[in-house]
């Protein structure tokens, strides 16, 4: 047997272990990605053991807390960074509130967005310009995916008094991947906290936040991790600890004395936590973790992603019918894609017509465009597979 079908017979083996994939053509990571039967598994057996032992107890919080911190750990070692650099959210929009409404804001402060962020960012920046008279304003990322760069732009858009940069390291619309190292360098020179929604970007690249330098990154693990929804985090680079106050305030976040009355912050990320935490999804999210690590680094994931999503990329561009938004190899499992028949409707009824044949990608309204994303253990069949139906579509229509 050659090694390239040991490849294939080990990539098939470890497809199993995800049941979602049995029965139809995935291109929606970059929304949700299908759990593995262990992750599923590991949450309703938490779960279980808990409710066995007693929900409210000493014998179930001893038990949870080194779950927890196992959960800590998974998520350590996928980023890079130290374990009391983790604060647990349910997703990346409540780790963004954390870090944007913990800054205490000054009137005449500004922030910085760029124009590819995600409506729930760009909501919360707008509340707090109201409540503070903190000034709001984008710089054109969008313009730089193909030509231009993006570090220039962000250090022409910043200010003197520009408290907090927030981007996407991955843009969830085009897959634009961003130099962070680069950027996190500029705002640091300007005294300029920087945010980073990482929505696409976890289990998606790897990743060294210890040595990117940025502030607060913002992750979730139902996206490219395959974890269960409301299961995510929040960096927070020690640095930056001491100056961000809690956001939200709970048992789990303070120290108390003996009267049980609040002292102080825990010393480390858990101070932005509150109480009652789904503990079942970390133990799901930390399974997760484990089986994408069987099969190779973030290093060789995230290669065969881009491997994935060029094959995917130089058939779209064969396409007579089809316009990629990126004129040159993705960086990303991010392959966004228009019609150019410029018909009514025409990306979202591709997307329905595609779906009806059990393949589902996505329909992006800024830029309008369709996008499907990749994973490592896509298999080129698949899509040859889209690719094969989206012709089909456009002889058609």
């Amino acid at each position: 047997m050659t090694s390239i079908s040991v490849a294939q017979t080990k990539l098939h083996t470890h497809r199993e272990q995800f049941p979602a994939l049995a029965n139809k053509t995935y291109f929606n990571y970059g929304g949700q990605g299908p759990m593995p039967q262990k992750a599923m598994d590991a949450i309703s057996q938490t779960q279980t053991h808990i409710q066995h032992i007693g929900p409210f107890g000493n014998e179930a919080y001893g038990w949870i807390r080194p779950q927890v911190q196992a959960a800590r750990v998974a998520i350590a070692s996928e980023f890079q960074i130290p374990t009391d650099t983790i604060t647990l959210t349910q997703n990346v929009t409540v780790g963004c509130n954390i870090a944007m409404w913990g800054i205490e804001w000054r009137p005449g402060d500004h922030i910085l967005l760029s124009d590819c962020e995600h409506p729930g960012v760009i909501a919360t920046a707008q509340e707090i310009s109201r409540r503070f008279s903190v000034e709001v304003s984008t710089c054109p990322l969008k313009a730089t995916l193909n030509e231009g760069d993006p570090v220039k732009v962000i250090t022409q858009h910043l200010r003197l008094n520009t408290r907090l940069v927030i981007l996407s390291h991955v843009f969830w619309n085009t897959g634009q991947v961003l130099p962070l190292d680069k950027i996190a360098e500029v705002c640091r020179k300007n005294h300029s906290a920087l945010l980073i929604d990482a929505a696409q970007s976890a289990g998606l690249l790897p990743l060294n936040l210890t040595e990117l330098g940025v502030d607060f990154y913002a992750f979730t693990g139902h996206k490219w991790l395959c974890g269960p929804a409301g299961a995510g985090g929040l960096y927070v680079r020690p640095e930056a600890r001491e100056s961000l106050k809690p956001t939200f305030i709970g048992l789990n976040g303070i120290v108390v004395d003996s009267q049980s009355q609040p002292v102080d912050w825990l010393p480390d990320g858990r101070r932005y936590e509150v109480s009652t935490v789904a503990y079942p999804l970390y133990v799901g999210l930390r399974e997760a973790i484990a089986i994408h690590q069987q099969w190779g680094t973030p290093q060789q994931r995230y290669e065969q992603i881009c491997h994935n999503s060029e094959y995917l990329w130089r058939q779209l561009i064969a396409l007579p019918d089809i316009k990629c938004l990126q004129t040159s190899t993705p960086e990303s499992g991010i392959v966004s894609f228009q019609l150019t028949n410029n018909q009514p409707q025409a990306h979202l009824k591709l997307v329905q017509f595609l779906e009806s044949q059990k393949i589902l990608t996505r329909t992006i309204a800024d830029p309008s465009c369709i996008r499907a994303t990749v994973h490592y253990f896509t298999l080129e069949s698949e899509i040859d597979q889209l690719i094969e139906v989206i012709q089909t579509f456009c002889r058609s229509n």
